[in-house]
């Protein structure tokens, strides 16, 4: 299963909440803390991890750019960005797979169908008792 972007999260939780996302983080606040609300925070660290993801690897880019020579010093700096990268990477992963569950979990269904109806076959009636020559007492 891809895992899904902070924008595609976004349209998920607008679709289920019937509201934009701005609107709802505005109604969140006046709220005790909720599903919404979790919904929107793993939503935040989502789309900040693909942030930090953008500007690392931008970063990791610079610093290793063919042809330049790197240093001694140059070279912390660049296993700095490397480990942030995928610290960053680690993150994005988590939070998209856990608010994907969840949101799958918290999906809108159709009312199921009614079941077809069954016909029993009819139970035969044991034959009634012939009655008896003599009259009762």
């Amino acid at each position: 299963m891809p895992l899904l972007t902070a924008a595609e999260i976004a349209g998920r939780i607008e679709d289920l909440y019937g509201a934009p996302l701005a609107t709802l983080e505005s109604h969140v606040q006046d709220q005790p803390p909720g599903m919404l609300s979790a919904l929107l925070g793993m939503h935040h660290e989502l789309a900040f991890a693909e942030r930090s993801i953008a500007v690392h690897r931008d970063r990791l880019a610079q610093l290793v750019q063919p042809g330049r020579h790197i240093s001694g010093h140059e070279v912390s700096h660049v296993l700095d960005c490397a480990r942030r990268l995928a610290d960053a990477v680690a993150v994005r992963d988590t939070q998209a797979t856990t608010v994907t569950a969840v949101l799958q979990s918290l999906g809108r269904v159709s009312p199921p169908e009614p079941a077809p109806a069954t016909t029993t076959p009819a139970v035969p009636t044991p034959p009634g008792r012939p009655a008896s020559a003599t009259p009762g007492r």
